[in-house]
């Protein structure tokens, strides 16, 4: 992990990964504020034309609705960077084998951006899901002090180590051996996704934070098998 790590760090100053976050993170960002505007006016339609409550029930509507997408923004942000991450996964994942695993980028099979797209958003709902689903249970735990962020880091690391760890190994195992390869290292994943989890909590770092995933998921996954 520490070696991945620092190896990621160094990998976020090749030419082709900062071209990829520039992507990812334009996109990311242009989506994020798009459904966040989205939200705003759909709420005032509603309110205002559909429900006919008056211009100040749907302004107050309309920011409360705001104000909420800010808090879950923390959840909704790590779906959509992931999800575009997905998008752009290949070009990050080829770019730190050809730098330190070119023989394994030989032999590798392209995932493809149309693939790449399907993953993305299948991983981005099920993200949405589960934490939708766990809502009740962060609510709750907030009196402990502990208990949100705990189960947060639990779930979302378990979400984040496995799409992180598919979107390497898709290009190099399927069948029998990827099975075998999930269940072996089903708890390395969880602490990648645990970390990266953590870091998209971290205002600016959460930026870089799925570009990172994607390189030391790379160099966890080829550490293992040198």
């Amino acid at each position: 992990m520490i070696r991945a790590f620092f190896l990621s760090l160094g990998d976020l100053a090749d030419p082709a990964i900062l071209k990829v976050f520039a992507q990812s993170l334009a996109l990311t960002l242009v989506l994020f504020l798009g459904l966040g505007a989205g939200g705003w006016f759909a709420t005032r339609w509603l309110v205002l034309d559909l429900l006919n409550w008056g211009e100040t029930a749907a302004n107050l509507a309309a920011i409360s609705g705001f104000v909420a997408m800010i808090l879950f923004g923390w959840v909704l942000f790590r779906a959509i960077a992931v999800a575009v991450v997905w998008l752009f996964g290949d070009a990050i994942v080829i770019a730190v084998e050809r730098r330190h695993y070119p023989a394994a980028l030989a032999s590798a099979r392209p995932v493809g951006m149309a693939r790449g797209l399907a993953i993305g958003v299948r991983s981005a709902a099920r993200a949405l899901l589960v934490n939708i689903v766990l809502a009740p249970l962060y609510v709750v735990l907030l009196v402990t002090g502990i208990g949100t962020p705990l189960l947060f880091f639990a779930a979302n690391g378990w979400l984040l180590g496995a799409d992180l760890g598919e979107m390497v190994a898709a290009r190099h195992l399927d069948g029998p051996d990827l099975r075998t390869w999930r269940r072996a290292t089903r708890w390395t994943r969880w602490d990648l996704g645990t970390m990266i989890a953590a870091l998209l909590s971290v205002p600016f770092v959460n930026l870089v934070a799925p570009v990172l995933g994607a390189a030391m998921a790379t160099h966890m996954f080829h550490g293992r098998r040198t």
